[in-house]
């Protein structure tokens, strides 16, 4: 089925006190003409020439980044097939699945792609490019059902499909398990760094399984906007113990806001909702409190029944402070503008802080209906 990627990239990482085992990390340079190793990195990027016969390179133009995996794309023919990249992958074993999107254009381009993304018979969801120099990240976490998995490209209602990378991020033991995962996926919705330094998203070496947290200085429309006044950013250089289930990174947790005035509130847009939801909150006490001093706030909005009644004590409920503290809802209902807020207890002298969060929506996984589905010929159905 479709072009199998036959070799990897063998990682040995490190996350905090712990040793990973051995990883495999997959990233393939769609339309490249040769392989490479990404400098910034030390990641090696393989050409797709080798296993995908279909389509076409093309240069990207005003590209607008100096990232050498953006300089060219692969494009499709705008027909009624599916075009697929065919990844080995281990049954049952937890990845993080990526492609991105960056068309580039010449300035008087009057119309811009809209096409259809697949993973296997799964609908992952509707490419829609707007903005021609933005590079357009689309995640998925699944449980691999077999030893492979197709990543398709099809039905274009403008211009043509196309993809300029692709990487697969194995994960480790039970990282992002859900009760649901025999039947849903879960399209990552937004991954954000608080108190970040810079603008720059974090993300492999310092996330050593690669994932992208984008900063909360990031500009864009409908992102994290409504903050609260007294709003201020935090830092430590510290070492923080993060090993838990889902390992967020140090360097993410080295890094907070915190409402100095008694609340937190942001507002953000949720592509694809409403939809129901697991949610990570991601806490650690990084400033020194008095002996007298308490850090209690409880989750204001949205009213979550049992958890929103719940009150945070960061170094009580992560037995001391410099250490993760990871409360998950496994399945909460989200509107598509998420307006969100912490607030101080009473009987509390500090407000509530808040170092990252991420948010997935769970997608129903269609079952292939015969050993065709996914392949690259197989008309597309919508």
């Amino acid at each position: 089925m479709g072009f199998v990627l036959q070799s990897f990239v063998v990682l040995l990482c490190f996350t905090p006190a712990i040793v990973c085992q051995v990883t495999e990390f997959v990233s393939i340079d769609c339309g490249s003409a040769s392989n490479y190793t990404d400098t910034s990195t030390g990641l090696a990027w393989t050409s797709d020439a080798g296993m995908m016969g279909q389509g076409k390179p093309v240069v990207v133009v005003n590209a607008n980044v100096n990232s050498q995996q953006y300089q060219r794309r692969r494009d499709f023919p705008a027909d009624s097939n599916k075009y697929c990249y065919t990844l080995k992958t281990k049954e049952r074993r937890r990845y993080l699945v990526r492609a991105t999107f960056l068309y580039g254009s010449p300035a008087a381009e009057a119309t811009y792609p809209k096409f259809e993304l697949y993973l296997d018979a799964t609908k992952w969801g509707t490419i829609t490019i707007s903005e021609s120099s933005r590079i357009y990240v689309n995640e998925m976490i699944i449980r691999a059902p077999s030893n492979s998995i197709d990543v398709c490209l099809c039905c274009a209602t403008t211009e043509s499909p196309f993809i300029s990378t692709l990487e697969l991020r194995p994960l480790n033991l039970s990282m992002y398990a859900t009760d649901y995962e025999d039947n849903f996926y879960l399209k990552v919705a937004a991954r954000v760094d608080f108190g970040a330094q810079s603008k720059e998203p974090i993300r492999y070496p310092d996330d050593p399984y690669d994932r992208i947290w984008d900063s909360d200085l990031k500009k864009r429309p409908n992102f994290l906007v409504d903050v609260a006044a007294g709003t201020e950013r935090i830092n430590t250089t510290k070492y923080i113990d993060t090993n838990t289930r889902e390992y967020p990174p140090v360097k993410v947790m080295q890094t907070a806001v915190v409402g100095t005035k008694g609340m937190l509130s942001y507002r953000l847009n949720l592509d694809d909702f409403p939809a129901n939801a697991r949610a990570f909150a991601y806490f650690a006490e990084i400033e020194d409190l008095g002996m007298n001093e308490t850090r209690k706030f409880k989750m204001e909005h949205p009213y979550v029944p049992d958890y929103s009644n719940a009150v945070v004590n960061i170094a009580e409920n992560a037995n001391g402070s410099y250490t993760l503290y990871e409360p998950s809802y496994m399945n909460i209902t989200l509107d598509f503008i998420l307006s969100f807020s912490f607030v101080k207890t009473p009987d509390s002298t500090r407000g509530p802080l808040l170092s990252a969060m991420e948010i997935c929506r769970y997608v129903q996984i269609a079952p292939k209906t015969d050993e065709q589905d996914g392949t690259m010929t197989i008309p597309c159905l919508v």
